[in-house]
Parts: C-alpha cells; sequence; structure tokens
C-alpha cells in the first residue's frame, strides 16, 4: 500500500532529470502520472533540451511501478498550450491531487554581462512558468473540493544569493514568495503548497562543459571530476559534492503525502547543509 494510492500527480519538467525521479517515486507510491514537458532545446542554455523519447521513457518507467502515465509535450511559458495538457490529463485520469512544478533551466553570466534574452527566458519559465503552471491547476483542485498538495522546485538560490546568475535567483526568489502566498490563499480550501530547495543535483542542467568552467576558471577544459573536485571542497556542509534526483524526490512524496496534511508555506531545503555553511 502506497502513501499516494488513488492519487494523480501532475509533473513539469517530467522527462529527464529530477522531474522524470518525481514521477517514478510519486507512482511508486500509488499514484498515477501527468507528465508534461518542453521536450526541446531552450535558447539560452549551454546543454541540451530533452526530446520526446525521453519522455516516453519516463512513462516506460511510470508504467514499470504499475501505474499508469499520461504524457503531454507542452511549454510552461505557454498558459494556453500548458491549459490544454493539464485539461487533457485531468479528462484521462478524472481527478487531480498533487502538482509539482518543477520544470526549469539554467544559464549563467555575472549580472552586468547578461544579455536579454538570458534575463527574459530566465524569468519566463523558471518563475512565470511556475505560476502557469499554478493558474492551470489550482481551478480543479478548488473546484474538486477535496484539498491538494502543490510542491514548488525552487534552490537554495531562492533562499540566498550566489554570484554569477542572478536571473536565476531572482526567479527561485519568486518561486519561494509565490509558495509563500499561495499557502494563505488556498489554506481555506485545504489546498498545501511549500517549496522545495535543493542545493547542486547532478543532471544534465548542471552536468556539462560550460557549469565545469564556471567553477574551474583556472582550467582550460576542465572536465567532470575537476568540477566534482570543486563542488565537494565548496558546496556543501555534509561530504558530498551534489545530490542525486532521488533525494529530492524523496522530499516532494513526503510533501505530496497525507504525513505533511497540515504542512503548508514551508521552504524546505533538501541542501546538506549548504545553506549553513560558514
Amino acid at each position: 500500500m502506497g502513501k499516494l494510492d488513488g492519487k494523480v500527480a501532475l509533473v513539469t519538467g517530467a522527462a529527464r532529470g529530477q522531474g522524470r525521479s518525481h514521477a517514478i517515486r510519486l507512482a511508486e507510491e500509488g499514484a498515477d502520472i501527468i507528465a508534461i514537458d518542453l521536450c526541446a532545446d531552450v535558447a539560452s542554455t549551454e546543454y541540451k533540451g530533452s526530446t520526446p523519447e525521453d519522455l516516453d521513457e519516463t512513462a516506460r518507467f511510470v508504467e514499470k511501478t504499475g501505474k499508469h502515465a499520461y504524457t503531454a509535450v507542452a511549454d510552461v511559458r505557454d498558459l494556453q498550450g500548458l491549459q490544454n495538457a493539464v485539461d487533457a490529463g485531468i479528462k484521462e485520469f478524472g481527478r487531480l491531487d498533487t502538482v509539482v512544478a518543477n520544470a526549469g533551466i539554467f544559464s549563467s553570466a555575472p549580472l552586468h554581462e547578461l544579455t536579454e534574452d538570458q534575463w527574459d527566458e530566465m524569468i519566463d519559465v523558471n518563475l512565470s512558468g511556475v505560476w502557469k503552471t499554478m493558474r492551470a491547476t489550482v481551478p480543479y483542485l478548488i473546484e474538486q473540493g477535496e484539498g491538494g498538495s502543490i510542491v514548488l522546485i525552487s534552490s537554495t538560490g531562492g533562499l540566498q544569493g550566489f554570484p554569477n546568475f542572478a536571473h536565476y535567483v531572482a526567479a527561485k526568489h519568486g518561486v519561494t514568495g509565490l509558495a509563500r502566498t499561495a499557502s494563505n490563499e488556498l489554506g481555506a480550501h485545504s489546498i498545501r503548497c511549500n517549496s522545495v530547495h535543493p542545493t547542486s543535483v547532478l543532471t544534465d542542467m548542471i552536468d556539462h562543459e560550460g557549469m565545469y568552467r564556471l567553477f574551474r576558471p583556472d582550467l582550460d577544459r576542465p572536465t567532470h571530476e575537476d568540477f566534482r573536485e570543486a563542488c565537494q571542497s565548496g558546496m556543501n556542509v555534509l561530504p558530498t559534492p551534489w545530490l542525486e534526483p532521488i533525494d529530492i524526490s524523496n522530499a516532494v512524496v513526503w510533501l505530496a503525502s497525507d504525513d505533511t496534511r497540515y504542512v503548508t508555506g514551508i521552504a524546505l531545503p533538501i541542501d546538506a547543509g549548504a545553506l549553513s555553511k560558514v
């Protein structure tokens, strides 16, 4: 018996990385999954975007748990397209209980060197896309009248500043504010909203040459191992260079479940002590 038997969970950015992990863990606990992803490159990022094949693979992993997956290619920047995907997913399963706003991107530059396109795309995906995910789903949760859980994936960058990615930090701080406001607005409907704040998580979003150069600018051609060493020595209190997606997914499941039925409005660090590092 799972913590989420009979429930339906929606996950954005579900094709790979954290989003895929969230979808699988939610399914392992009994939820059917509405999995949404852009499945394309994003212009301002240095890494390859997900593909439709990645999203299909997520669905196969979900179905191996014995649960069902509905997949949709949609851009969280496009409210109408996102709304259509949400509508179709809810029609497929007949209900919605958990929303995980996970879709996000990363790029970097000193704040005075960021291009307008870098700034706009970051805010559009990482902040406005989270609001649009809520805009497309909250009316269903209210109308359904059975409460629900909304989990917004922020970052340690949603609770403190970091050099070289002011646009990312600004967006993730905004996500933190959205969660706190939503918890107040939606509490009367027994809808909970919390934000999760990971330290670095090893996914395609950080495991690429652009990130290696950011952490090891002293090297001409830094490698994954150079990146690991830099993270190991500088990021966290606990002796790990980064977390795995499952570490965040376990927190998502906890917040989606009745184990946290009276937990709302919190900013939950899953950070290996990064925020307390001195």
